[in-house]
């Protein structure tokens, strides 16, 4: 029997022998983003905002808009957007003119903070418009302008962040007022980014074997999700829809490894979840295949370890699981779900938390004409999952947990979060 993988490459082929639009294929990653989002109600896609705060004036929005029009010109994923053609999930990719980039200035209501005004520009985003927006506001308070890049998961992960932040500096300081782009360049990532993509299709259909589907199979046959009801009632009146809560922590030498951070999630889930179940949680991994361009794109597939709360923090039985499963990486995340759900399983891939680890050394700062923009969070937008942590390391450990306050109350929230903090203490 064919492997997803190779079923949806049969697919997108016979799709596009005899069209001259460009539809590239998308990523085992980015088939995850668009299946989650046509399974969304609203049709809700998952956005990745990043925020900087400048000091009031600095920004030009047609400097800004022109420089981001060029940076959508050179970059294939930037300029394409996520479809479904005949049932198979593509990427329709605009010619390099047509790049849609909006910088918007949403308009505050009176007395509204900054942060409120970018929440709900967020929130109305247009699953049909461009994958990559810039919303600016000013924040009255602090005498500042918070400019959020704000793009659509589905063309990007963690390394394409970097990229962006760094290009989109660089784009600006060109001090061009009128969009453009070098044929030549936009003509290399267009073929640098499909070569990508389809040596990352050809390690996921590799990785397919029916070996690597028994081993997921066993490894989640007691997945089930887990959320408590919904208990709304118990939200702060008038709160956004999801809260927050960080801590700062000496690093360690050489960091907290990666089963540690497994083993803390497991400690928070217990707070949220009780003891003697098993949690799904997910958290991406991956990187370009081997001989790719670093081009923009998606690229990090989501692993699930299953959080057993019963299980006690420390065990070296976590990292052996875990090194296990990274020799399974390459599975798709879809293959992952449909060979549990071949046991019997009810699990159908919804996950009840999430783990991102970021290096601060890998996020250049946004400079825009020389002045570097400072870093800030919103909170308080909505969550795909019930709760979700990152991890940034460097000189010190920032860790933020947020959680949707339509599955989980405040209190309990924090209690999780202590519970986090106290396991990754030295």
């Amino acid at each position: 029997m064919l492997s997803i993988t190779s079923q949806y490459l049969t697919r997108y082929r016979r799709l596009t022998a005899d069209r001259s639009d460009t539809l590239l294929p998308v990523t085992g990653a980015q088939r995850r983003f668009v299946l989650v989002r046509s399974l969304d109600p609203t049709g809700r896609p998952d956005v990745v905002p990043m925020f900087f705060a400048f000091p009031s004036g600095t920004i030009d929005p047609r400097r800004l808009r022109a420089a981001a029009h060029r940076l959508a010109a050179r970059h294939t994923a930037l300029r394409s957007r996520p479809a479904i053609v005949r049932g198979t999930p593509v990427l329709r990719v605009a010619a390099p003119d047509d790049a849609d980039v909006t910088v918007t200035r949403p308009a505050a209501a009176p007395g509204e903070p900054a942060a409120d005004t970018l929440r709900r520009a967020l929130a109305s985003w247009d699953s049909q418009g461009p994958p990559l927006r810039l919303f600016l506001v000013r924040d009255e308070e602090r005498d500042e302008d918070v400019l959020a890049v704000a793009l659509d998961h589905a063309v990007c992960d963690g390394r394409s962040l970097a990229r962006i932040v760094d290009e989109l500096g660089a784009a600006y300081a060109e001090e061009a007022t009128e969009p453009g782009a070098a044929a030549g360049e936009t003509a290399a990532e267009l073929a640098a980014y499909e070569d990508a993509v389809l040596r990352q299709l050809a390690a996921e259909e590799r990785a397919e074997t029916p070996a690597a589907a028994a081993y997921w199979a066993e490894r989640l046959r007691t997945l089930r999700t887990h959320a408590p009801a919904p208990r709304p009632a118990r939200a702060p009146e008038g709160a956004p829809p999801s809260g927050a809560a960080q801590a700062r922590l000496p690093a360690h030498d050489g960091g907290i490894s990666f089963p540690g951070l497994l083993d803390a999630c497991r400690s928070a889930a217990r707070e949220l979840y009780g003891p003697d179940r098993t949690v799904p949680l997910g958290y991406p991994w991956g990187g370009r295949p081997a001989g790719a361009e670093p081009v923009v794109g998606c690229f990090l597939n989501t692993l699930v370890f299953p959080a057993d709360t019963g299980h006690r923090p420390g065990s070296q039985a976590t990292a052996d699981a875990w090194w296990d499963d990274l020799d399974r990486a390459d599975v798709p995340f879809d293959a992952v779900v449909t060979a549990v759900r071949a046991t019997g399983s009810g699990w159908t891939g919804g996950l009840d938390g999430l783990l991102t680890v970021d290096d601060d050394s890998r996020r250049p700062p946004l400079t825009l004409a020389g002045v570097e923009g400072r870093e800030v969070h919103v909170d308080g937008r909505p969550v795909r999952g019930p709760f979700a942590v990152s991890v940034t390391q460097g000189a010190e450990i920032r860790l933020r947990m947020v959680w949707d306050r339509a599955v989980l109350d405040d209190e309990t929230a924090n209690r999780a979060f202590d519970a986090l903090t106290h396991a990754l203490r030295p």
